[in-house]
């Protein structure tokens, strides 16, 4: 049996209205109509109707579900339609959760609209009949592509609002309001929990064309300090300006997490991928130096490492994320110079057994060399690149000498075979056929064990 969300938005909105209440969709749904985009989400907010009232509409309506009931929050099972009762909240402390909620059915919809973070949300819908209701100009905000606060306390009440906005920018390709970056410049972060931090990150780093607006808006609201010092130390950072004509660290890593959005659909791991496109070049902050009159930073997808770690430790405690991002990192710069060196085969068997994921790492060596202010169609390494790591498939697809294989030759298994294998594998990489290594192998196991050749 199929649910209509709508449809049964719409019954809710009926029965509201001949019990004397009326019933508007309200928050993301309204905005994404509006902008012509996709919105699954039916959010709606019925006022009017006491709370025990609304309760026994619904229940004629289907079971009831307790969704956030303290806060005026309820549901229907089997459908995914959020239904609230107007509220007021009140800031008790610094956090994003530190609120008193209280629920009013006859705040009336202004009211109910002022405790919205942003004019673009705090637009209403009645469901009947489709009249919107824009007390603070929403429509025309979006029109002009503007994020803008609704009003200056309840937004400076809740910290995470300001990377909200910052979000939002990158998503929709809107700018921050001047005067929501002033107010937000002077709010606290420090509160806020690193899994809220990374919640807005993720659908930036997901969801935008553009990711680097989220980190350009955060700058501008001077609010790096605290969760992103790392990223601020780029700036200012220089650049050999005849291989990087984009400027300091900071202007190329913004242009290769943007260009590694365009390709993040294609990666093992979107996700991982684009935090690794934000860290690949932190070791620039402790290498750059200047060397016979260039701008010089050997050694930087190195000494980047601990930099990562920190940076990525305080946001989450993902050691698979971190792992990848760090990997990708001390690797980033080697597809492209193998290619220019028209490398032969071994150099690339080693890069790419040495990669957590052989074909992101591809991707973001594009987007790195792609990062320096070039036009993507003079990237002319992606098919000798993408011909050797077919080789490789290829290769590591092939027998290979395993531990059953020491085993059927008669050695039992011990500390060495460790050793043994490790050796295996090194010879798989570099290209030695099973049948030419194996005798390697175990004549190292027999060295290992003190047994003479007969």
């Amino acid at each position: 049996m199929q649910y209509d969300n709508a449809e049964m938005a719409r019954k809710i909105a009926e029965q509201v209205d001949r019990h004397g209440g009326r019933t508007f969709y309200v928050g993301g749904m309204v905005r994404d109509r509006l902008l012509g985009r996709e919105n699954k989400d039916i959010d709606i907010e019925v006022h009017g109707i006491p709370a025990d009232e609304l309760g026994r509409i619904l229940s004629e309506l289907g079971e009831v579900t307790a969704m956030g009931a303290s806060f005026g929050i309820f549901g229907l099972k089997h459908y995914d339609v959020d239904i609230a009762m107007p509220r007021k909240e009140n800031a008790t402390g610094r956090g994003h959760k530190d609120f008193e909620v209280f629920t009013d059915p006859f705040l009336g919809p202004e009211k109910a609209a002022m405790r919205r973070d942003f004019t673009m949300n705090a637009l209403m819908e009645d469901v009947l009949t489709g009249e919107v209701l824009d007390f603070f100009g929403g429509q025309e905000d979006m029109r002009r592509g503007v994020i803008r606060h609704v009003n200056d306390r309840t937004f400076a009440e809740d910290p995470l609002r300001v990377l909200r906005a910052a979000q939002f920018a990158a998503r929709f390709g809107f700018r921050v309001a001047d005067e929501t970056v002033a107010l937000s410049s002077r709010m606290d972060l420090s509160a806020l929990s690193s899994e809220r931090i990374v919640g807005e990150m993720d659908k930036a780093m997901l969801k935008a064309a553009k990711p680097s607006i989220f980190f350009n808006e955060m700058r501008a609201m001077d609010q790096l300090d605290v969760w992103f010092p790392e990223l601020k130390a780029l700036i200012g950072v220089e650049q050999e300006p005849a291989f990087h004509p984009e400027g300091d660290v900071w202007n190329h890593t913004m242009r290769v997490v943007d260009l590694a959005a365009g390709l993040r659909g294609q990666a093992s791991n979107p996700r991982y991928f684009m935090y690794a496109s934000l860290v690949h070049d932190l070791g620039k902050i402790v290498t750059t130096q200047v060397i016979d009159g260039r701008i010089r930073a050997f050694g930087h997808e190195y000494e980047g490492v601990p930099i990562a770690k920190t940076f990525l430790g305080r946001l989450t405690n993902e050691s698979g994320l971190i792992r990848y991002a760090t990997n990708m990192m001390t690797l980033h710069m080697r597809p492209n110079m193998l290619a220019a060196q028209h490398a032969g085969r071994k150099p690339y068997m080693k890069l790419f057994d040495e990669s957590v994921s052989p074909e992101d790492l591809l991707l973001l060596s594009e987007a790195d060399f792609c990062g320096r202010d070039v036009d993507s169609s003079t990237y002319t390494y992606g098919a000798i690149l993408q011909e050797n790591l077919a080789f490789y498939r290829d290769a590591m697809a092939k027998p290979f000498v395993q531990g059953r294989d020491l085993i059927d030759a008669g050695f039992e298994p011990g500390p060495d075979f460790g050793e043994a294998l490790e050796l295996g594998h090194k010879l798989r990489i570099s290209l030695v056929s099973k049948e030419h290594a194996l005798p390697q192998v175990l004549a190292f196991l027999r060295r290992s064990r003190g047994i003479r050749n007969d």
